[in-house]
């Protein structure tokens, strides 16, 4: 895939954009946005997302078409799973709902930024040793096993990681008890300080960071094109913020979602596994020489992720309200 530098920027200065006027038109002038505000836009951002698809359909083929809304789908869905979170960290510092939407906003553009970073590591460490497929492949079987494991309660496991993070934080600055409007830093008794909206900020990035380490070894399992991995990420968190409003509390409704998210990690787990296997130069493993297994290909990827998540969805729907009536 041969993308020229002018296309780089040109996607970078549109992507830049878009946060520039959502922060201007809706998080500026702090409020809690309705439904319907919130409905619209996350459709927007949804439609831009598949109408880039399109572009990349159309300008580079359909093979990495493909690989762009697999790598896309997979990490929207990632992406809700972290709204959980968000729900969790939200809850426990008790953040006002006409401040979370600024919170949300400059977390999702922190967690770009650093994604950003990893993808270039990511793409350098591909290039350089064709072996990495194996660490990430082998990774994402562990994370999926993790992730099975804290599906019972995965509230818990977020607050205790959280804790931990707030106490690192107040050691290192100073704290102030109570917010003062959307600002980040205030003074109390002449002395500056951070606020709890700002120690959110560093919390909700610090997460970030642990969730960049698992979606960016995911979609490199889906393609290998760093325009790809880097727009499919861009795209993905675009619209986050509105998705979280617009969720509310289906989110508990949700209940299978992470036993799916674990079978996707998994299956595209082995999928890098057998790309690395056939790829293979590491002298301990059929003497060097790559190994003849079949490879999973992207239309195969698309649908088991497409349909797992459709599952899982439905699944948790159903036994939700059938819970709800009981």
């Amino acid at each position: 895939m041969n993308v020229s530098l002018t296309a780089w920027i040109i996607t970078g200065v549109v992507i830049v954009g878009l946060f520039v006027f959502d922060f201007f038109a809706h998080v500026k002038t702090p409020h809690e946005p309705t439904l319907r505000e919130s409905g619209f836009w996350s459709a927007v951002y949804i439609t831009i997302a598949v109408i880039f698809g399109g572009v990349v359909w159309w300008q580079w083929g359909s093979t990495y078409g493909g690989e762009y809304f697999a790598g896309y789908v997979t990490e929207k869905a990632l992406s809700v799973d972290n709204l959980f979170v968000f729900v969790v960290i939200m809850a426990k510092f008790a953040v006002p709902r006409i401040y979370q939407q600024k919170v949300l906003l400059l977390g999702i553009v922190m967690a770009l930024v650093m994604r950003a970073a990893f993808i270039a590591v990511g793409a350098a460490a591909i290039d350089a040793y064709s072996w990495v497929f194996y660490l990430f492949g082998l990774f994402l079987l562990f994370t999926a096993v993790k992730l099975l494991r804290e599906s019972d309660e995965p509230a818990a496991h977020e607050k205790e990681r959280d804790s931990r993070m707030e106490r690192l934080v107040k050691k290192v600055l100073r704290t102030s008890d109570s917010y003062d409007g959307d600002k980040l830093v205030t003074r109390v008794d002449g002395r500056r300080m951070i606020t709890p909206l700002l120690l959110v900020l560093i919390v909700i990035g610090f997460t970030d960071v642990l969730f960049a380490l698992d979606s960016i070894p995911a979609i490199y399992g889906l393609t290998e094109e760093p325009y790809l991995v880097f727009t499919a990420n861009a795209f993905a968190l675009m619209g986050l913020r509105q998705l979280y409003f617009l969720l509310g509390g289906m989110l508990d409704k949700l209940i299978y979602l992470s036993y799916g998210l674990s079978l996707i990690l998994a299956f595209i787990g082995v999928k890098l596994v057998l790309h690395a296997l056939h790829e293979n130069t590491l002298g301990f493993v059929n003497g060097g020489e790559p190994v003849a297994v079949p490879e999973i290909s992207t239309g195969l990827s698309l649908g088991v992720i497409a349909g797992t998540l459709v599952v899982t969805t439905v699944a948790s729907l159903v036994v939700s309200k059938r819970r709800a009536r009981s």
